[in-house]
């Protein structure tokens, strides 16, 4: 089964932003952007995108699924590293270009590939006139060389 969404551009802009037709707005490369985040803590897990297939898949399976970018094809959250991400609910921006995803990270609880619960474990701080990255001791929940080998 294929999920079927509303072409945004068959929309006026009130039933675009008012009303119940979803109609995502995918970008120029056929891509929307999606911030993950934790039930019930709402801490950033991490953001991904999607296109219309994978947004599809989420939609059917009720695990993420995003788009790579960097390996060009369907990246199944979790599939190696057994940190799957069910989807708890989807919300969809005023204008219909960006998601938010609540998910319940199952496995270990990281969201991230370096083994951490989030991909944002560094601040960013001023020092010396300069931006530079600090950690915030996230603590790694795997260790990610065992889990990709590399």
């Amino acid at each position: 089964m294929t999920i079927a969404f509303a072409d945004p551009k068959s929309l006026d802009h009130a039933a675009l932003e008012e009303g119940t037709a979803f109609a995502p707005r995918f970008d120029a490369h056929g891509l929307v952007t999606v911030v993950t985040i934790e039930e019930g803590s709402n801490a950033v897990l991490m953001v991904a995108h999607m296109n219309a297939e994978t947004l599809s898949l989420t939609l059917e399976t009720g695990i993420a699924h995003y788009w790579s970018r960097s390996r060009q094809s369907i990246w199944k959250k979790g599939e190696t590293s057994g940190e799957l991400q069910e989807v708890v609910e989807m919300r969809v921006d005023c204008d219909q270009d960006c998601l938010v995803m609540a998910v319940r990270q199952t496995g270990r609880g990281a969201a991230c590939h370096t083994g951490r619960k989030s991909c944002f474990y560094r601040r960013v701080a001023i020092k010396d006139g300069a931006a530079v990255l600090e950690d915030t001791g996230m603590p790694r929940l795997f260790d990610p060389h065992a889990v990709y080998g590399h």
